[in-house]
């Protein structure tokens, strides 16, 4: 049997080791069955082929929305931004979605905090009334949201903080999600060490416990963001004439003439998303928090 001398720990005397205990054997990964490439691409195409067509029916050149375009040209983008009930609306959309991130991110970090920590029975019931709002269709959450408001008379029927409320309900859930994601594999000893030095509770979440899951709520908030800029289906019975969001004042367009500008405003919805991943991950390091790279 092959041996490889080694020095005895003890006697300092040469002892025989197994050459199959010292050979590293090269780890070889496994190939991808080419079924599985083959579904990943097709679901890449399914999710970006719809993006790609509002893209390129926003730059048609022609004079009613259509597939595939007459020609590019940046007529109807111009048109978009010399609109003024876009214009108007996009920026309400922009306004709402912030003020909504704001709320969430907050409600929703303390909400996962407490559900994490926390130990009492009905837990999961808790956390599963909280999350209920992911698996509700929203034209039934809005409907009832709209009737929760005329019936019970709190003035907030069609009304921009009204609005504003039944955005945070359909947004804190994503919140509750991802920090408590990140929460998950938290060592709760670093923060007991920074109490024994003397921190606060508060001082000690700003300094040690924030930092870390700063990832998860980095990434609720873009959810909350993105969520709420597009909620249709909340905002169709909240809105009024004077408070019409983004999606509405595109509903409203197509109902009434068929014309390329609200794919231009399209256009610029997918920009701000995209920006506002991209921002975010110069900001925090979401390759932590999903294993996603951006280059």
């Amino acid at each position: 049997m092959s041996a490889v001398a080694g020095a005895d720990p003890v006697e300092g005397a040469p002892r025989a080791v197994p050459s199959s205990v010292t050979r590293e054997e090269p780890i070889v990964e496994a190939d991808i069955p080419l079924i599985f490439i083959i579904g990943a691409v097709m679901a890449f195409v399914v999710m970006l082929l719809p993006v790609v067509i509002v893209v390129l029916a926003g730059l048609n050149s022609g004079d009613y929305l259509t597939f595939p375009p007459q020609g590019l040209s940046l007529r109807w983008v111009i048109g978009f931004l010399t609109s003024q009930t876009l214009r108007t609306s996009y920026l309400l959309s922009l306004l709402i979605a912030f003020v909504v991130m704001l709320i969430s991110t907050t409600l929703g970090t303390m909400a996962a905090l407490f559900l994490t920590r926390v130990k009492f029975p009905g837990r999961s019931l808790l956390r599963a009334y909280f999350l209920a709002q992911l698996m509700l269709p929203g034209l039934v959450l809005g409907l009832s949201l709209y009737v929760f408001y005329v019936v019970t008379n709190v003035g907030l029927a069609r009304t921009l903080p009204g609005m504003v409320i039944g955005h945070v309900l359909v947004t804190v859930p994503y919140v509750i999600g991802t920090v408590s994601a990140a929460l998950y594999n938290f060592d709760v000893a670093l923060e007991d060490a920074a109490r024994s030095l003397g921190a606060g509770p508060l001082r000690a979440f700003r300094a040690i416990t924030l930092p870390i899951i700063s990832p998860g709520v980095m990434a609720g908030s873009i959810f909350a963001f993105i969520v709420s800029f597009g909620q249709f289906d909340i905002s169709l019975f909240l809105s009024t004439p004077n408070i019409t969001p983004l999606p509405i004042a595109i509903y409203n367009s197509l109902r009434y003439k068929f014309e390329p500008t609200a794919a231009a405003a399209g256009v610029f919805a997918i920009a701000l998303v995209v920006l506002s991943m991209l921002l975010t991950s110069r900001l925090t390091s979401l390759a932590r928090f999903a294993g996603i790279k951006f280059s």
